[in-house]
């Protein structure tokens, strides 16, 4: 059984994926093509990098376009941000309650994700982010330092996140991984636990 979460944040605590998807769709379909949002959603879900390349190269479309897109669509989230992923409420609440710790490992700047996480009312116990100086994911310096900074045992430790690059990460600093993920859009990972809802985290905790 595990006892704390190690939580990424966009698209694992932040249901960011729909309006993403819904938005490099709209991208594609001004230009005159079809696509429809499942083959967008297994592109995101590797990388938004990724998925404006591919598309980009597809569709003829200049790569900007995209990322002004997801600009706007960035702006939008500052007033109006994305929901709770369905069930993340709960387990927060329930983990924090079992004794166990919340932890989110992101790269989003500090700032912009605690200012989310409080906006969606959503308690953690600590945040890291490559804004305070580590390096991106798949790197796992963001998991090591969270876990000398509040003593945790890895084996205590489940990392939860959507794309490979959580579960990479978690695993190169000993850490057991869980992805959650839609059967529309599954990814290639060597995650421990394949999820489709939080709640199927819950045997794992003991909840």
């Amino acid at each position: 059984m595990f006892r704390h979460l190690f939580w990424d944040m966009g698209g694992t605590l932040v249901d960011t994926y729909p309006q993403l998807d819904a938005t490099f769709a709209d991208v594609v379909r001004r230009h005159g093509h079809d696509v429809e949002i499942p083959d967008v959603a297994r592109l995101t879900r590797r990388s938004t990098g990724e998925a404006i390349a591919t598309l980009s190269t597809r569709f003829g479309i200049e790569p900007t376009e995209f990322e002004q897109a997801n600009a706007e669509l960035k702006a939008l989230w500052k007033k109006e941000p994305a929901p709770p992923v369905p069930g993340a409420r709960d387990l927060l609440r329930d983990v924090a309650a079992a004794g166990g710790m919340n932890l989110v490992v992101t790269h989003r700047e500090r700032g912009s994700a605690m200012g989310l996480l409080d906006g969606l009312g959503l308690t953690v116990d600590d945040l890291i982010s490559t804004a305070d100086g580590h390096p991106r994911k798949p790197d796992p310096q963001m998991y090591r330092v969270m876990l000398e900074r509040h003593g945790l045992d890895p084996a205590e430790c489940l990392g939860v996140g959507d794309r490979p690059i959580d579960a990479t990460a978690a695993h190169a600093a000993g850490i057991n991984a869980a992805v959650l993920e839609s059967p529309e859009a599954p990814v290639d990972d060597d995650a421990e636990y394949s999820v489709a809802h939080l709640d199927e985290l819950r045997p794992l905790l003991g909840l």
